[in-house]
């Protein structure tokens, strides 16, 4: 087992890995930038290395200081956390190349997968179901021609990254030339990749992901389902655990695909396989990523299983010390992603308590949002014994939690949470777009 390990992210998702880590009796090192020098992942943490200034590009995004400052701190892994490099081939080929355990794949993989048209393919000749496509296209002239054989409406989507950026969905064809010009300069900026290839929309559609744990001896479980639905601009709201739409025939269909995906890929450690849920109950490949996610909390909740723990086993050569028949999913649970609007002042902070409620967050009060990154002030995670019962806490919860200085959703989660349609769990993807359009 390690006795050092680098931390390479902030925030919440810094804390919750250094947390982990003391539990297993290992020593961190921070990193952080300018911007984060008082932040309170640099006060948790055993070691703590300035990597750059403010802008991620000079900091958390450089591979090669973050290399750096584990050779400097003597840490034999690094864990990536979520967002920033946590799917970088790049980082991950450096570790290997410098003897550091990545705690993820290894490179060859993040690289296989972090090509969605590639991971596509993949998938196809795996037997898993894939949406009707294209493979990536560079020209927008035929581009516009593929689109009018796929038919409208359709998405088209960047090959590579991740959190919603290069995505665009385009309702007739006149309006693909536009969207496809922004989603390839987006995809660009945000990834250094402006290619794209085009789906067909699946419509209504639900967003499903099953999360998985495979280690280096073929050992392959799924830790049950999440239900990904509630997105505004391609960018989750919400999650909850189990999905109120699988049942456990469709839940052993998803599971059987999960693990066909993982097996397709020879994947090692913690990874998500999300589909698309249509309104027959026939589900689609989306993509998988190789990180852990956002949203990870909900699956502990309801399996009891600490996910952070067992990437770093894994990537320890720690083999998986049970299998599928004895995962058991126990109650419901739903976390809320509390996002910024702007950057403020924490100027109080009030978090609601009471047992299975968790507020995964660096803030605290006089704590002064930076303007460089992402806009997650915390998550806000209930576990109950039933599905109605987590709604009635996480409205409670809502309502008690109070972040005064900074705007943000909290009002927002409050109405999706109170929502008839969710609390029915007759939702979809477009469930935002409908409730600001007021139907």
């Amino acid at each position: 087992m390690f006795s050092k390990i680098l931390v390479a992210n902030r925030g919440e998702i810094a804390i919750r890995i250094i947390r982990s880590c003391k539990e297993m009796g290992i020593s961190t090192v921070s990193v952080y930038s300018e911007a984060d020098k008082d932040s309170m992942h640099t006060a948790l943490a055993d070691e703590c290395i300035c990597i750059g200034n403010a802008t991620p590009a000079d900091s958390y995004l450089n591979a090669e200081r973050i290399i750096s400052a584990a050779l400097a701190s003597g840490a034999q892994a690094i864990h990536p956390g979520y967002g920033f490099l946590s799917e970088s081939a790049k980082l991950a080929d450096l570790c290997e190349k410098h003897g550091i355990s990545f705690i993820g794949p290894p490179s060859a993989i993040i690289a296989k997968l972090g090509d969605k048209d590639t991971a596509r393919s993949i998938m196809h000749d795996a037997g898993v179901p894939t949406i009707p496509g294209s493979a990536t296209i560079a020209d927008p002239a035929i581009a516009a021609e593929t689109a009018e054989k796929l038919g409208f409406p359709l998405m088209i989507k960047a090959r590579a990254g991740g959190g919603g950026r290069g995505i665009r969905q385009v309702n007739a064809a006149d309006e693909f030339h536009n969207a496809f010009k922004i989603a390839s300069r987006e995809a660009s900026e945000a990834f250094g990749d402006g290619a794209l290839y085009l789906e067909k929309m699946i419509y209504p559609a639900k967003h499903i992901e099953v999360q998985i744990l495979a280690d280096e001896f073929g050992n392959t479980v799924c830790l049950m389902e999440r239900e990904c639905s509630i997105q505004r601009n391609n960018q989750k709201l919400s999650e909850e655990s189990p999905s109120p739409a699988v049942d456990d025939d469709l839940r052993e269909k998803l599971f059987s695909a999960a693990k066909a995906a993982a097996k397709a890929v020879g994947y090692v450690n913690a990874g998500t396989i999300e589909f698309l849920l249509d309104a027959n109950g026939d589900f689609y490949f989306m993509e998988m990523n190789v990180r852990l996610q956002v949203e990870h909390a909900v699956t502990e909740q309801v399996t009891g299983i600490d996910l952070v723990k067992w990437q770093i086993r894994i990537a320890a050569g720690v083999p998986l010390d049970f299998e599928q028949d004895s995962v058991a999913s126990s109650g419901h649970s739903i976390e809320c992603r509390i996002n910024a609007s702007s950057v403020g002042t924490v100027e109080f902070l009030h978090v609601p308590g009471g047992p299975q409620v968790r507020f995964d967050s660096a803030l605290w009060t006089g704590y002064a949002i930076p303007p460089y990154y992402d806009s997650l002030l915390g998550k806000l995670i209930v576990h109950a014994a039933t599905r109605e019962e987590a709604i009635r806490k996480m409205r409670a919860a809502l309502c008690e939690l109070v972040i005064d200085g900074v705007p943000n959703n909290i009002d927002e989660q409050i109405s999706i949470i109170s929502d008839e349609r969710f609390r029915t769990g007759e939702y979809y993807t477009n469930f935002c777009e409908v409730q600001d359009n007021g139907i």
